[in-house]
């Protein structure tokens, strides 16, 4: 929501738009690490409380962007509201595996996907209108209320999940070895890899996609929403079109062809920005295109990440969000460290994303097998 307010928060803040943009670069590590405190805690008391804490860090974190007067000010806020939002993104993972059946979890974390996508969707939009006719500051204002709201909402309507586990130690030991436990398993690696850098190609155009659309091509606020809006369908669209493709094929089976097409519109991206053969039109068309494959990718890798676990669904949720975001955070940095006055810096981050996932699903030989594999092992 608060994109369209970049140039805005640079010019009030007297500091850089590279700069604004490192308060995005924060909040991702903040989701980071975050969500590493967190996997614990959702096993160890249930679902509920642990988010109901994280809520509430939202919330005041929000206000305190909404007051900040300084761009360090605003990227300490930013840091301190992704650790607590992030207590909802392993949350919301860890009950779709607490509430349904292993042959359910990629249809529903698409549908999951759906209903994430839709507010990169409706929020720029908004964003691009809160700060062309009020201010950037009403942005987080929006957020706190918002925030509130999801907060009752969490208290009245959302299932309790997996009960606690009061045998679940807390020792930073144990901790430490639940999650190696976690990391060694194939499966989980793998998918995890392959859905976070691939998973990534998104922040490294969310970062830039402000500077590159209404700096660079001169489009307004409201523009830039609307831009924002439809590359977001790119991603809802195509979270439908997985939920279909499932019923005749594999999670496996559409990764590999997902990959496959965004690496060569990546590529595509990259020599015609450099060769200057888009206008904003082209530009907007190709990486639609590419940002389909997130979709159908995202999801997959995800359900085949967590469905492995059982017991420590909430430690695997953390950690397979912890790095994808960890890895988000990295090209999110890459991409304002070398800010130009080009678009270059985003499609060539987005092109590396693709092109690393592809390479780990073609390195690893075994993937057509480690599913069930995996299942059947953990269940014995």
């Amino acid at each position: 929501m608060y994109l369209p307010g970049f140039p805005a928060m640079a010019e009030d803040l007297n500091t850089s738009i590279s700069n604004v943009q490192l308060s995005l670069t924060a909040y991702l590590i903040g989701i980071a690490v975050g969500q590493l405190f967190y996997g614990p805690l959702l096993d160890k008391f249930g679902r509920k409380k642990p988010l109901y804490v994280g809520l509430g860090i939202y919330l005041i974190a929000s206000l305190g962007c909404a007051f900040s007067q300084s761009v360090e000010n605003l990227i300490v806020m930013r840091l301190l509201q992704a650790i607590g939002g992030c207590a909802g993104m392993v949350a919301a993972q860890a009950l779709v595996r607490d509430l349904f059946p292993v042959t359910k979890t990629a249809q529903i974390l698409s549908l999951l996907t759906l209903v994430i996508a839709v507010s990169p969707m409706i929020a720029p939009t908004v964003g691009g209108y809160v700060t062309a006719y009020y201010d950037w500051h009403i942005v987080f204002i929006i957020l706190a209320v918002l925030t509130l709201l999801i907060w009752l909402a969490a208290i009245w309507v959302l299932p309790d999940g997996s009960a606690p586990n009061a045998h679940i130690s807390l020792k930073p030991k144990k901790v430490y070895n639940n999650y190696l436990k976690v990391f060694k398993n194939r499966q989980f690696l793998v998918y995890m890899l392959v859905g976070g850098i691939a998973g990534a190609a998104p922040f490294a155009y969310i970062v830039g996609s402000a500077d590159v659309f209404m700096n660079i091509y001169g489009v307004s606020e409201q523009q830039y929403g609307w831009i924002f809006a439809f590359l977001a369908f790119a991603m809802i669209g195509s979270t439908q079109l997985n939920h279909l493709l499932l019923r005749k094929f594999t999670s496996q089976q559409i990764i590999h062809f997902s990959l496959h097409y965004q690496v060569i519109v990546g590529i595509t991206l990259v020599f015609g920005v450099y060769n200057g053969w888009f206008s904003v039109l082209g530009l907007v068309v190709l990486m639609f295109i590419f940002l389909t494959a997130h979709g159908l990718n995202s999801p997959n890798a995800a359900a085949l990440s967590l469905n492995p676990f059982t017991k420590n669904a909430g430690s695997a949720s953390a950690l397979l969000g912890s790095m994808r975001m960890a890895i988000g955070g990295l090209v999110s940095a890459g991409v304002s460290l070398f800010h130009s006055s080009t678009a270059l810096p985003m499609v060539i981050g987005m092109s590396i994303c693709a092109l690393g996932g592809f390479i780990v699903i073609k390195l690893d030989r075994r993937i057509p097998d480690t599913s069930h594999k995996t299942y059947e092992i953990e269940h014995a």
